[in-house]
């Protein structure tokens, strides 16, 4: 028989296993029970896109996404300036004004562009929503242009910008690649180099009229986290109906949204910044098209670089394989866009470790085409796509410009549970198959740094 100490001694552990699936069961439900509340319902109103997931909270977010980025302006430069003038002076509000007002709500707004979009956002207490639709609305048909703010703010952030990027050599790396992989469109880069001449290009008028074109219900998309979708819908109703339906005959019109076509090749920048080498191919398009191929983030994750564990190297293939460098910096991405993707190996540091480590690089990849990778290390890679896809469909900064995308070029917004089934669905032999015709393929190579040290793609044993 027990004893009653025995019996006192096991009923905390029996109560803490019970507790604990308890709770696991508990996660589970709760896990299942949200996921309907990240989905976004999808509507028009005023003749303007508007996805929403209700989330019932005491903030919310509000984005305003235009089909604007480089990949469709006219001429360098114009996406950078349509950022930076947002939020300036209106019809209505001079900017002083829309910054004491958005300060006195306890507020933020924000701007940023990709290569396809720009991104107006707008953090606020749920109560606000009516203002800051109204906010949105007018810097889409109101913003004013001031020739003062093009040259004394805009113009001089564009130059610091500019420098930044010189600055940089794995973004000048990755931008060159996105040239060789796509030309014009895609391949347009982020931000003007600096020996673009951009100034002679933008003028306040000029920009005004982009601004319309770029701005036109048909070419904008309104994307909201915790607002109520019926309050949303009502106050998007009220203050973008007076936007124009199309924008304007111009010569600043958007360039037509042509299919992306790959090309490859490779490109030689010399540097004085640092080394950095961008080993690309073409990759997938965003959920939702018909160029979406899940195996590239799960190829991704495999061969890796950049550590999930804080303090170790990390297990991924490639961090393993540049263990003995240390001065290299490696990391695997994914860049997808409406139509096309870009998979891409960055790699940078000293220059005769860069070199080494771009063959290791492309070492991984035959390896992973020839299956002699073990099927543990796949499965670790599948979970970490998905953990990735996953948090990248909940995070405000991707998850509503993507939606926004995704509503703009006619396919559908980020849905949790298709992604998740789409990654789990992920054989081995896609990703076999996703490596070797990267390998059979043209690849993009740009190298930015030391040219006397740094290899050429048919060093590496790719066909540029």
């Amino acid at each position: 028989m027990l004893s009653r100490s025995t019996f006192s001694r096991s009923a905390p552990r029996a109560l803490q296993r019970q507790c604990s699936a308890g709770a696991a069961s508990s996660r589970r439900a709760m896990t299942s029970a949200a996921t309907p509340g990240l989905q976004y319902d999808v509507s028009e109103s005023a003749g303007v896109k508007v996805a929403n997931r209700d989330g019932a909270g005491p903030t919310g977010t509000l984005a305003l996404v235009a089909k604007a980025g480089p990949r469709y302006q006219p001429f360098p430069g114009f996406s950078d300036a349509l950022e930076y003038f947002a939020f300036k002076s209106t019809l209505k509000r001079s900017a002083l004004r829309i910054t004491r007002e958005v300060e006195l709500l306890g507020s933020e707004v924000s701007s940023t562009h990709s290569r396809e979009n720009i991104i107006l956002k707008a953090k606020f207490l749920s109560g606000d929503l009516p203002y800051f639709v109204e906010l949105l609305a007018e810097v889409a048909s109101q913003s004013k242009f001031a020739a003062h703010e093009l040259d004394e703010v805009v113009l001089k952030l564009l130059k610091y910008r500019q420098q930044a990027l010189t600055a940089d050599p794995e973004q000048l790396a990755v931008d060159a690649a996105h040239a060789l992989a796509f030309h014009r469109g895609l391949g347009e880069s982020i931000t003007p180099s600096v020996t673009v001449p951009f100034e002679k290009y933008l003028s306040a008028e000029a920009l005004s009229e982009y601004a319309q074109q770029a701005y036109a219900k048909s070419n904008i998309a309104l994307i909201g986290s915790g607002p109520n979708s019926a309050d949303l819908s009502k106050w998007v109703g009220e203050f973008f109906k007076e936007l124009p339906s199309t924008g304007s005959s111009s010569q600043y019109k958007l360039q037509p949204s042509t299919a992306s076509k790959y090309y490859g090749g490779e490109q030689r920048i010399s540097s004085k910044a640092g080394n950095a080498i961008v080993i690309a191919f073409p990759g997938s398009s965003a959920f939702g098209t018909s160029g979406y191929k899940p195996e590239a983030s799960v190829l991704a994750a495999l061969l890796g670089g950049e550590s999930t564990i804080k303090w170790t190297p990390g297990f991924s293939l490639l961090a393993q394989a540049t263990q003995g460098f240390s001065q290299v910096r490696a990391s695997t991405q994914t860049h997808t866009y409406s139509d096309a993707g870009l998979f891409t190996i960055t790699l940078s540091g000293k220059a005769d470790q860069v070199a080494s480590a771009g063959k290791n690089a492309v070492d991984l990849l035959k390896k992973v085409a020839a299956g002699e990778i073990a099927s543990e290390d796949v499965k670790k890679a599948t979970a970490l796509a998905k953990f990735r896809a996953l948090e990248s469909a909940q995070s405000l900064e991707t998850g509503l410009e993507a939606t926004g995308s995704a509503l703009l070029s006619g396919s559908k917004p980020y849905q949790i549970g298709e992604i998740a089934q789409s990654i789990d669905g992920v054989t081995e032999s896609q990703v076999k198959d996703a490596a070797k015709t990267f390998l059979t393929g043209k690849a993009s190579v740009a190298a930015v740094g030391d040219l006397f040290q740094l290899p050429y793609g048919e060093d590496l044993g790719l066909t540029v």
